[in-house]
């Protein structure tokens, strides 16, 4: 047996997690240290938890119970404990055991395993965040079933393993109820991980927007200050809870101040305090912190600067206020916000710098700069736009856009998701939950700092490696609408926020102004859209006139969307009329209101009072379910877990714009979760048409991967009966072993050929030729014609420089190739000439995978060359893949249409590509091991395709932080 001596403290095993009511805890091993802690947490626990973890009276702890529950050897013995406050408030424990039930050491592979939970925490998530973790313990010291004994009056422990989603047996002994857990993650218990994971960082976000009272750290003496100015937009929004103004340095006889309660501490308050803003200097940010966590504080705002935006130091006393408010169980916003706002009529919660509070509406807003947030606060209202939550993360060091999706997600005030972000600390989750969130609601984000290379200052991040195109190509494949400007993030939101989905790409423009009908027109036609031919109503068209053609035009089955387009009504006196506008506006809400289901927009030029007439019906109203097209698809849920106690031990259609492109699903019906659509009364107005269209098209794509998204893709099952994934793992296995380089290994041509072919994809070999002599042999045994090139690097692929000779039909040509090449670019030994059979003619295609330690797996594709490496013409999907996404990513490059007939020439077979596709996305997901493969040229014929040439690169498999227990990010 090991002695806890011969390994070292497992300090990758601590995590903070949010638990299923918001708060935070932290677990870790339990070390020899922690005897103090257990003999105090044991005190606590109430009798009947001691009876059934121990199944008898055990009023305490011996002295050799302390000893044993506190000496691990982290390998066959090891113990976490869940903390907050640094005190414990949950322990789990394993023992390896043999198959007869006794201690036992490495290989056996099972584990007796114990919880208890202090009773004031049961009813949290707290036994089921522990199994998650512990699970993930065993199953890295080789434990794969964990075995355990419980009582059967101890339901919510039971309840706690049945619901975890892991194989189990259950049997009846000795008056107990054996279970035995296969710690294999299933699809199941992946569900429920996630499931859980929603929910509680979804109560967390909540718990900061619906607080019952806040208290504002540092509101200033005089008036004035950033503390002040929060207590008085607080109190001028009409807070439907308790407000308090909390500073240090008040006079010990001030009882009030601008009509709060005031305080010098928040201890000294009395009641409870749910959120603190703090606005006090960095340095005086760590005595508030404990000040709140001590009494009780849910969440922190924190509004100060001088944190990682200010360099290293700053760096470090951020990472030490995050360590700090989690210890107390406290989320943070900030530090550097600018605050948070709720427009919900039961709580008006402006704890922000914004002087005017929104009104309310049903748009959430997520910024990570509050110059921004501050920007499109007022844009938003500048044009009538309500808010159901805004969120100014500063430098997100805790609570980030993660979080908030998970919020949004289920919060039934919002419709419409908009985020400013600088950074994504998690890629690969922010992708996963961006797709939940858009199956319902629109998600449009708006990306700053692409361009710099690195995370902005204050951010602290993995930095990903992967160029912005890729990262907008993910988002897209998760349904995200990705704008460019904060501009065009508030113009698609109002549409969207305010008008149903289009049910196709089909426009009518109608209008009193033929040349802004025009522009109005080839806006649409550069948008991808099917515009009609403008219908010009004349200068002279009245409001009832727009009205009329409105409504036809709404009413007419064959357009799915209406742009209005409008100047100034000029009447015989040669004047604009004031009160156009108003009566315009009032003309097109009639009109929408008598004929709904379509979206509208406006394109005004100086109209006075058009905008404010459009905007002027409050947007807090759900409509008529008018965007069957796109419907989401009803979310499964895993079923919430009921408690926690103690346990004892124990083909293609061609569309007018280009390439075929896949056919979309059938709309589904909506399936419970799925909200109706917005119909607010309201319509967007927009000063340029490219704006308005713009909004309208990104509204229509959206639509377009609602209807898809609601039939899920598939990877073909018929892959399977050619792939031997087996064979691959232990190839992958035994190669990697042979190398030493702890950073991998690129496969030489024999491994790669090997590895691939295991797969089902056949690579086309090559056999060298440094003379005449060896070519002419290398072409007898692979048959003429052949094609010679070279393989060094800097020539490689370079036919344009002559390092290719293809149809070489005799010995005699290919030997003149051979002295031609190597009298014009060099030597045999520089230029590594090789031999190979030639291949049907046909496209060239480049088809890669590589691995992105923030993003994960990474499929890409493009034409070879000059497309995909001079202008980038690559399109992008995350693995696995599916048969719809390889579909579209084929057809999304520009130069698809070189694959599906341009200009006369033959189609080449487009499926055998998808089918390529999907099984590189099978390799790299099955193995991932495999960092990175190459497959180029891919010569794509009219009927099948050759791999000429592929590389691959193997190398431990990185960590993946998606697939372990759940933990919040510790940049």
């Amino acid at each position: 047996m090991e002695t806890p001596s011969d390994h070292a403290y497992p300090d990758h095993w601590e995590a903070d997690v949010v638990l299923r009511d918001g708060g935070t805890a932290r677990i870790r091993p339990i070390t020899t240290a922690d005897a103090e802690r257990l003999v105090s947490f044991y005190e606590q626990v109430s009798d009947e938890s001691k009876y059934y973890r121990f199944f008898a009276p055990y009023p305490r702890l011996s002295d050799r119970d302390v000893h044993r529950f506190t000496h691990h050897d982290y390998v066959d013995r090891v113990g976490l404990a869940v903390t907050v406050g640094g005190e414990f408030i949950a322990t789990v424990r394993y023992d390896r055991i043999d198959e007869r039930g006794l201690p036992a050491t490495a290989p056996a592979d099972e584990a007796e395993v114990a919880f208890l939970v202090q009773d004031a925490h049961q009813g949290r998530g707290v036994a089921s965040a522990l199994l998650e973790h512990i699970a993930a313990v065993a199953r890295e010291r080789g434990i794969r079933r964990f075995a355990a004994e419980v009582l059967p009056a101890n339901n919510k422990m039971i309840k706690v393993f049945r619901d975890a989603g892991y194989t189990q047996k259950r049997s009846f002994e000795d008056g107990s109820v054996r279970l035995t857990l296969d710690l294999e993650p299933t699809a199941e218990s992946l569900a429920v991980q996630r499931g859980r994971e929603q929910r509680a960082e979804a109560r967390s976000v909540q718990r900061l927007l619906t607080p019952g009272s806040v208290a504002v750290v540092g509101t200033g003496r005089a008036p004035g200050g950033v503390g002040r100015t929060v207590l008085r937009n607080l109190l001028a929004a009409g807070f439907t809870g308790r407000a308090y103004a909390v500073n240090h340095a008040f006079a010990e006889d001030l009882r009030e101040l601008d009509g709060a309660p005031a305080f010098r501490s928040v201890a000294a308050i009395g009641d409870p305090v749910d959120l603190a803003v703090l606005a006090v200097p960095a340095e005086r940010v760590p005595e508030a912190v404990a000040d709140c966590g001590r009494h009780g504080v849910r969440g922190l705002v924190v509004l100060s600067a001088g944190y990682a935006e200010s360099g290293a130091e700053g760096l470090e006393r951020q990472r030490e206020l995050v360590r700090h408010a989690r210890s107390y169980g406290m989320r943070i916003i900030g530090p550097n916000a600018f605050g948070i706002i709720n427009t919900a009529g039961a709580v008006r919660l402006n704890a922000s710098l914004a002087p005017e509070p929104p009104q309310r509406g049903r748009i959430g807003l997520f910024t990570q700069s509050g110059a921004i947030g501050i920007a499109l606060l007022s844009g938003l209202h500048r044009r009538g736009a309500g808010l159901s939550s805004f969120i100014s993360a500063g430098n997100r060091a805790d609570v980030s856009g993660n979080d908030i999706l998970q919020y949004w997600y289920e919060d039934p005030d919002t419709d419409v998701a908009l985020l400013y972000l600088e950074s994504i600390g998690n890629p690969r989750k922010f992708t996963r939950l961006a797709r939940r969130t858009a199956a319902l609601k629109p998600v449009v984000v708006v990306k700053g700092a692409r361009h710099s290379g690195s995370a902005p200052p204050g951010h602290a991040v993995p930095v990903t490696r992967i160029p912005d195109a890729t990262v907008s190509a993910l988002l897209r494949q998760a349904g995200v609408i990705r704008v460019d400007t904060v501009t065009e993030l508030v113009d698609a939101g109002l549409l969207l926020a305010s008008q149903p989905l289009p049910a196709g790409p089909r426009v009518a423009i109608l209008g009193n102004s033929e040349s802004l009908g025009l522009l109005t027109y080839d806006a649409c036609l550069t948008e991808g859209l099917r515009p009609s031919p403008p219908r010009d109503l004349t200068t002279a068209a009245t409001p009832e006139d727009f009205r009329t053609a409105l409504t036809t035009a709404l009413s007419d089955p064959a357009f799915d969307a209406v742009v209005v387009t409008a100047i100034p009504h000029v009447g015989e006196t040669g004047t604009a009329d004031p009160a156009n506008g108003g009566a315009l506006g009032t003309a097109l809400r009639e009109a929408v209101a008598s004929a709904p289901g379509k979206p509208v927009a406006v394109v005004h030029v100086e109209i006075g009072g058009l905008a404010e007439a459009l905007a002027a019906v409050e947007g807090s109203a759900r409509g008529p379910a008018a965007d069957t097209p796109g419907t989401a698809i009803p979310t499964a849920r895993p079923a919430d877990e009921a408690g926690e106690a103690a346990a004892p031990a124990g083909p293609p259609a061609p569309t007018p714009a280009g390439p075929p492109a896949p056919t979309p699903a059938a709309a589904a019906p909506a399936g419970p979760s799925a909200p109706a659509p917005t119909a607010s009364g309201r319509i967007p107005a927009y000063p340029a048409a490219e704006r308005a269209v713009r909004a309208l098209a990104e509204a229509v794509r959206y639509a377009q991967w609602r209807r898809q998204s609601a039939e899920p893709g598939k990877v073909p099952e018929s892959l399977d009966d050619t792939i031997d994934q087996s064979a691959a793992a232990l190839l992958i296995e035994r190669l990697l072993g042979e190398t030493p380089d702890r950073h991998g290994v690129s496969l030489d041509a024999a491994g790669t050929r090997e590895l691939l072919g295991l797969y089902g994809i056949p690579v086309r070999p090559t056999l060298p030729a440094p003379g005449p002599d060896d070519a002419v042999a290398a072409a007898n045994r692979l048959g003429y014609p052949v094609a010679l090139k070279t393989t060094a690097p800097h020539l490689r692929h370079r036919s344009d420089l002559g390092g290719v000779r293809l149809d070489l039909a005799d010995e005699a040509q290919l030997r003149l190739a051979h002295r031609e090449l190597t009298e014009t670019l060099g030597g045999p030994a520089e230029l590594r000439p090789v031999v190979q059979a030639m291949a049907p003619r046909g496209v060239d295609t480049v088809v890669r995978a590589a691995i992105d330690a923030a993003a994960g797996a990474v499929l890409s594709f493009g034409l070879a060359g000059a497309p995909s490496e001079l202008l980038g013409d690559l399109a992008h999907r995350l693995v696995p893949a599916t048969d719809r996404d390889v579909a579209e990513q084929i057809r999304s490059i520009r130069s698809a249409p070189l694959l599906f007939g341009w200009r006369g020439s033959t189609p080449v077979d487009t499926p055998a590509l998808e089918e390529l596709l999907l099984r590189v996305s099978r390799l790299v997901d099955d193995h991932p091991e495999i960092v990175s493969v190459t497959l180029e040229p891919v010569v794509v014929a009219t009927r099948g395709l050759t791999v000429l040439g592929a590389n691959v690169r193997l190398a431990p498999p990185p960590a993946r932080d998606d697939l372990g227990p759940r933990r919040l990010p510790s940049y």
